[in-house]
This record gives structure tokens, sequence and C-alpha cells, in this order.
């Protein structure tokens, strides 16, 4: 008799099994079944925002729902990033992971940050690579790159440079790009580079270190002045602005990237789903064409690829806010 209720736990525990991983299996083969929110943690118009929007539209054609990006900017995207780790892991609140919420964070805040970047989600793909941008206000006297850091060097503390916010991506590029020069100047954050950008433009900063797409238009209008770009080699967009490889400084010679997470626990099958759709978008030619237009570089790696390029950024912003003795407190 023992053998016998032995038996029919084991039995009732398997089937109980078969019909969790049943009921999740027909969960992610019905997804998505309504609507996906996607947080962008940063301010509408930078260029988080822009890559996303222009990635996730095409991304809802091809899963048959709409994907509505919702904007949840401060904190260097600490608090965007946050909500997106506390939400359900069933496919329908996503974010937008950048160098700023996967690495810069976790070593500027190590002891307080609301979420762990390598523990609170899962890697879905890097929707596009994107080049940075150190620029001026076209009244700056400097007019090569050259010529802007001599001109740190010789006025300590007296020049502005605008960034995303204390602690972002683009704040520690400024540190790096200090810190590689042996330049001082004031760092002015905003909440996410719109603002900055418009501060730049208007003269109410003299320099800004940005990613190239927020910056892309003004600069083009000539409102922006660029001096060297992060990238492998020069911009087809910008032929005539040095790489920061060209200008001696190879360890400066890294671009952003922008991709899509989901939160940890979320079904794989939802994960490939999410991951097929974002390859679909990529290889579109007019999402392509707008990206590039931006100055942006599709990719749609694998999760697992993504989830390397955070490690090494991960380390990177690490090691730059140690050497810069940086915190977001």
């Amino acid at each position: 008799m023992k053998k016998l209720h032995t038996k029919l736990a084991a039995f009732t525990l398997a089937a109980g099994v078969v019909s969790l991983f049943g009921a999740g299996a027909a969960i992610a083969a019905d997804y998505p079944s309504q609507p996906i929110r996607v947080i962008v943690p940063f301010a509408p118009g930078g260029s988080t925002d822009i890559v996303a929007r222009i990635v996730t539209q095409r991304m809802a054609e091809e899963l048959g729902q709409p994907m509505v990006v919702e904007n949840k900017g401060g904190a260097g995207g600490a608090i965007g990033a946050a909500e997106a780790a506390r939400a359900k892991p069933d496919g329908y609140v996503l974010s937008i992971a950048t160098v700023s919420t996967m690495a810069v964070n976790s070593a500027c805040r190590p002891n307080d940050l609301p979420y762990d970047p390598l523990k609170d989600f899962m890697p879905v793909t890097n929707f596009a690579n994107v080049p940075n941008v150190i620029e001026v206000n076209p009244k700056f006297p400097a007019k090569t790159f050259k010529e802007f850091v001599k001109a740190l060097k010789d006025n300590p503390g007296k020049y502005t440079h605008g960034s995303s916010g204390t602690c972002s991506v683009l704040h520690l590029f400024g540190e790096a790009f200090k810190q590689s020069t042996g330049t001082d100047a004031v760092h002015v954050p905003y909440k996410g580079s719109g603002p900055a950008v418009t501060d730049a433009v208007g003269g109410q900063i003299d320099s800004m270190f940005d990613n190239l797409p927020s910056s892309m238009g003004q600069i083009q209008a000539g409102n922006l002045r660029p001096l060297a770009v992060a990238w492998p080699e020069r911009l087809k967009t910008l032929p005539d602005v040095p790489t920061l490889a060209e200008e001696g400084y190879p360890e400066l010679n890294q671009p952003a990237w922008y991709g899509l997470l989901a939160p940890a626990g979320t079904p794989e099958a939802i994960i490939k789903t999410l991951r097929d759709a974002a390859v679909v978008a990529l290889e579109d030619p007019k999402v392509i064409a707008t990206l590039e237009k931006q100055g942006a570089a599709p990719s749609g790696n694998t999760p697992e690829e993504f989830g390397k390029e955070i490690k090494e950024q991960y380390d990177w912003a690490r090691d730059v806010v140690a050497k810069g003795n940086i915190s977001l407190e």
C-alpha cells in the first residue's frame, strides 16, 4: 500500500510538472496576444528613444501586436530599468538596454541600485551599435580635435561638457576622455541627451559627448561641430570627421549599443519569438536605411552574444568609475 501511495504521488507530481510546462508552452505559443510595453529608460528625443522606436515599430508589424514605447527617464536610466526588472516575466513588459543601465549604473551605485543588471534581465538582442561623437558649439574656438584638447589643457575647469546624466554612459565617455587626455572640463548632467543637445546648440554648454543619433540632425544643420567619432572607421555620413583611434586614442574608440531585454524568468520560447521579430525588422531595408541615416549600424545578434557585450561593458564601466572616483550619490 505504501508503494502504491508513493507511485501515485510520483505520478501526480509528474503530471503537475507536465501540466505546468504544457501551460507555459501554450502561453508562449499564444504570444503575443496583447500589446507589448517597451520601457525606454531615458527622456524622449535621445538616441535610445530614437533607435527603440525605429526597430519596435517594424517588430510590431511582424508580431501582430502594438509595441508601445514608454519613456521613464531619471537617475541615469535606473528608474525605468528598475520598473522593467520588477515586471512579470510574460513578455508583455520589455525594456531597452544601454551601457548606462546595464554597466554604468552598477559601477556608480554598487550598494543601492534597485536592480541587478546581470541577474534581473534576459538579453534578447542588440538592436544597433551607435557611434559616439565629441562635438562643440560652433562658437567654440577649437575647429579640430587636437585644438579642442589643447583648449581644455590650457584652460582647466573653464569649459563645460554635457551628458545625458550623472553616471550615464555619456558621462563616463567624457570621464574616460579626460583620463586619457589629461584634460579638465566641468560636467553638466541632463535628464537625457535631448535636453543636453538643445543647450549645446544654444551655447549654454560648450561641448558634448553624445551618441550620434541624437545629435545628427543638429550636426547636419550646422548647429553643432563634430570633432571626432568613436567608430571602427570614418562614417559615410561624416567623412571629414576622424575617429578617436586616428587621433591617437584607440581606447576611447568604443561605440554605444541599444538592445532589447526581458525580465529574468521569461520563457525561452518568448525570447526566441522576440529575437526572431527583431532580426526581421533589422533586415528590413527601410529600417536599415533609417538607422544608418541616424548613424546607427543594425546588429540583431544572439541573446548569448548580447550577454557577452553587456558583461564587457560592465567591466569597462567599473574601471572608469574606479579611476575617476565617480559616484551617483
